[in-house]
């Protein structure tokens, strides 16, 4: 499933138990529509983000960032403080992928993506093979 939001806070990585680290950031998805007095109707769904695979994606993903995620839902239900059950929606995401933030999300990108390469031990300007 893919969803398309904006964050709503900077990413943070945190260590479980296991010692693994998961980037944790929250995402809001704006939906609207026309109801029968054709009034437009503006929802907002909030949803708790973990990313398992590399913790150096939270240096990209700052508030305010867009992103289109891949993953899958889950959904959580507890007893709030106040004693009142609060319920909340988890994304599970497998991949991030940043549209829209200005000049620091892509100066990020090229820069994640050149350590990409370097990892895997290429060079951007590597000779094609025909």
């Amino acid at each position: 499933m893919n969803i398309i939001g904006r964050l709503t806070r900077d990413a943070e990585v945190r260590t479980t138990s296991q010692d693994k680290q998961v980037v944790n950031f929250s995402v809001a998805v704006n939906d609207s529509y026309q109801n029968k007095e054709g009034e437009r109707i503006e929802q907002t769904a909030y949803f708790d983000c973990s990313y398992w695979k590399t913790p150096n994606v939270v240096k990209m993903l700052t508030k305010g960032l867009l992103v289109e995620l891949t993953g899958r839902i889950s959904t959580r239900a507890w007893i709030g403080k106040d004693g009142e059950p609060k319920a909340g929606l988890n994304f599970h995401t497998s991949d991030i992928k940043p549209l829209a933030g200005g000049r620091k999300a892509e100066t990020v990108q090229a820069t994640a993506q050149s350590e990409t390469n370097s990892i895997a031990g290429q060079s951007t300007e590597d000779d094609l093979p025909f």
